[in-house]
Parts: structure tokens; sequence; C-alpha cells
């Protein structure tokens, strides 16, 4: 009986820290969720006016962590509040999903940081 409860304790606590590493988001969803990001970012995340970041490529995490940040006033850019604030934590799953799951087109550095 002990050995059970044991076990059994073990298997959730194995549940509730795998959780979170299990949840993600659905690239197909951020697609559509993204289509206001689409003027400036581009619908392949590589956007062409240099003002915009390109986000093909970029991590899961990072973007996640960014539009949070935006959202909650961390990063202050005015649109990018606008856009975010409606986002739900699973929308922004989506949409990091989405745009990490894009080929970069940016090879190098070289001309994309700020003093080249």
């Amino acid at each position: 009986m002990k050995r059970a409860l044991t076990l059994l304790s073990f298997g959730m606590a194995l549940a509730l820290v795998a959780t979170p590493l299990l949840a993600g988001g659905d690239p197909a969803n951020g697609k559509t969720k993204a289509a206001a990001c689409f003027a400036c970012h581009g619908a392949d995340g590589n956007a062409v006016d240099p003002q915009y970041p390109r986000l093909a490529g970029q991590y899961y995490g990072y973007i996640q962590q960014v539009l949070h940040e935006y959202k909650d006033g961390r990063r202050n850019n005015p649109i990018m509040k606008g856009f975010t604030a409606t986002l739900s934590d699973q929308d922004i799953q989506d949409i990091a999903a989405y745009y990490s799951s894009l080929p970069t087109k940016l090879d190098t550095l070289q001309g994309h940081v700020q003093g080249d």
C-alpha cells in the first residue's frame, strides 16, 4: 500500500511538472491569429522594411516573452501594446509557434545591427 501511494504521488508530481513543458502553440492557428502582424512583419515573418523586426525563425519562447512584455507594458510601444492587448495566452503561444516555425532569411547579422 505504501509503495502504491509513493508511486501515485510521484506520478502526480511528474504530471504537474511536465504539463507546462507539453503545452504549446498551434502554428496553423497562429497564422490565422497573426494576420494583423503581416502588414509590418510580413506573412512569411521576414519584414522588408528594416524598422520592423524579422520574426521568422525566432525562438518560440522569445516571441512569447516579447508579446507578453508588450501586453503588460514592460516594453513600451503603443502600436504593439494595442495589438497585444486582446491576445490570450493561447493566442500568444499560437503566434509564437507560427513565426518560430518559419524559415528565416537572415543568414548573418551584417547590416542588421545598429552601427553596421
